[in-house]
């Protein structure tokens, strides 16, 4: 006789079975849901679909217009993709790179004897559809690290072989498609049948895989080039060459060996020297008055702008620091969004008009008081900050909408210099496995809001969504019109942030909501050997985040 299982199913509490998999029961609920469903939460805890129900369990369900639901159908995409690959070209192939994030997919490129062309790709969604098609299991098996990593070794998968030796866990997760097996950090989709959309596309040395986006899951996004973008990801990527250091996995080896403290004087190096061409490019044009600065939340647009400051004064030229921020209009002024609160991520919540009227009179050589805004009362006030510019003077903005021509409209073309600036890591988990930009990000951020501002990191996690929007909506569409670009990740900077956000982490209780997101990076940051800061440079860029920098912020 079968023993009866009392669950709570999306707030119902309902019976079934013992040996009942979440597949069955998600079924039932899926006409509840506009898209698929893809994992579970079971007690808070995310559970992928193949798993059976236990006894007096809450469950809930997440599709693929979640942030979960989305990267798990993502992750799953990429291993089929792999696997189509090595079906068609097999012995051909030396090794399959998942590189950046790229216009909403993955750059990836091949090591071996297939020269990606359209004929290529067009053959390996055949194969790609033909096994979505087949709809085959996704099957987890759980085998000893040191098990793993002879089987990465015999594979030529020499990244995850060296990823695991710094592995504490004594267990690995291997996924397998038929007769491929790869690991993945996180979850897999239940079967192949759930991944209908997906395009690849030819680009530069190698290919995009373009793949849906939560915020509209049943169709995969336009592919569109970002040339920018990708030219600062490639420098990126020789940064790393250079420093011997593409994976998590070499970054461990470098730390075991001692040798991380010229790592991070040579990522410095390299990130002031390119602070340093920027600075000489400015001088070079000549008629430059704003120098203009945007980018996403934590990317460290300050003390950018002030190693910035430092190269143009070598340069003979004399910065002046303008902070957007200051020309917000009086709260009671500030649009709101749609659930009634106030939007200061709005190009409305700036006073447009005066900005460009203060900038317009300073570039005629006029005397301008410069208002500072208190963001305690929520005014804008004067305070006696006038300036003038001379000759040799130039003023560095920094504000998220800089780069969006409606923010200096009346400023001739030929007087702004415009640069992007975000933290683009230039290292992956391993060769299948990359890191997202967003998450490091969010680490940042959670160590300076707990350090700056004494919030905790889970009032940091709930406010990122909302964050995340206004980037979208404000910064990420303009980021090609900026003149140069400059990455401010530093190759080091997570095992550095190991120490501050961990704890942090920790202090996330069971019950919250963000507990699992909690959980999640957690485990990200356990592949990280830890690095005392004491190393950090006094103006280096992470400094914005730990603290003890040599710049007032």
């Amino acid at each position: 006789m079968s023993t009866e299982f009392y669950v709570t199913v999306e707030g119902e509490k309902r019976t079934y079975t013992e040996g009942t998999k979440l597949a069955e029961i998600a079924a039932e609920y899926q006409n509840r849901f506009e898209n698929d469903i893809v994992l579970a939460m079971v007690d808070n805890k995310l559970s992928e679909l193949g798993q059976t129900i236990k006894d007096k369990s809450s469950i809930s369900f997440l599709a693929t217009d979640t942030i979960c639901g989305n990267e798990t159908y993502r992750r799953s995409v990429v291993m089929v993709m792999l696997k189509a690959f090595y079906d068609i070209y097999g012995q051909k192939i030396k090794g399959i790179n998942v590189m950046y994030s790229l216009s909403r997919g993955y750059y990836c490129e091949i090591e071996g004897e297939v020269s990606v062309k359209e004929d290529v790709l067009k053959q390996v969604k055949e194969r790609m559809n033909e096994i979505v098609q087949a709809d085959i299991p996704f099957e987890k098996r759980v085998v000893s690290t040191n098990d793993a990593i002879l089987f990465f070794r015999e594979h030529g998968m020499y990244d995850k072989e060296r990823l695991f030796r710094f592995r504490r866990s004594s267990r690995v997760n291997v996924y397998r498609l038929n007769k491929f097996e790869d690991y993945f950090y996180g979850y897999m989709v239940l079967s192949t049948g759930y991944l209908k959309k997906f395009e690849l596309y030819p680009y530069d040395e190698g290919f995009v895989l373009q793949m849906p986006v939560k915020e509209n899951p049943k169709e995969v996004p336009q592919f569109r080039p970002q040339a920018k973008v990708f030219g600062i990801l490639k420098e990126s990527s020789r940064w790393g060459a250079l420093m011997g250091v593409h994976t998590v996995g070499a970054l461990n080896e470098q730390i075991s060996k001692g040798n991380i403290g010229e790592i991070m004087l040579v990522q410095e190096a390299l990130q002031e020297q390119k602070i340093a061409e920027i600075a000489k490019k400015i001088q070079s044009a000549g008629n430059i008055k704003f120098v203009i600065i945007a980018g996403p939340s934590s990317s460290g647009k300050t003390t950018f702008s002030h190693r910035l400051s430092i190269q143009l004064r070598a340069c003979g030229l004399h910065p002046h620091p303008i902070a957007v921020d200051n020309y917000f209009v009086n709260r009671e002024d500030n649009p709101r969004d749609s659930a009634g609160n106030y939007d200061f991520e709005a190009l409305e919540a700036l006073d447009i008009a005066l900005f460009n009227n203060d900038m317009g009179k300073l570039l005629q050589g006029m005397e301008v008081e410069l208002p500072t805004f208190d963001f305690v009362e929520g005014k804008r006030l004067y305070k006696g900050n006038t300036l003038k510019l001379e000759k040799d003077d130039i003023l560095v903005i920094e504000g998220i909408h800089c780069l969006n021509e409606k923010m200096t409209y009346t400023l001739p073309k030929e007087s702004k210099f415009k640069i992007y600036i975000s933290a683009l890591t230039q290292l992956n988990v391993d060769e299948h496995n990359r890191i997202s930009t967003t998450d490091c990000r969010l680490l940042r951020r959670i160590v300076r809001d707990a350090r700056t501002r004494g919030t905790g990191a889970e009032e940091t996690l709930a406010r990122w969504q909302s964050v995340r929007n206004g980037e979208e909506r404000n910064i990420f569409p303009f980021q090609e019109e900026a003149d140069v670009m400059f990455n401010s990740a530093l190759i080091y900077e997570l095992a550095v942030l190991k120490q501050y956000v961990e704890p942090l982490l920790f202090g996330i209780p069971t019950d919250s909501p963000y507990y699992t997101e909690a959980k999640r990076m957690l485990k990200f940051m356990d592949y990280f050997l830890g690095v005392s800061s004491d190393s950090v440079p006094a103006n280096s860029l992470l400094r914005e985040f730990i603290g003890g920098g040599c710049f007032r912020l």
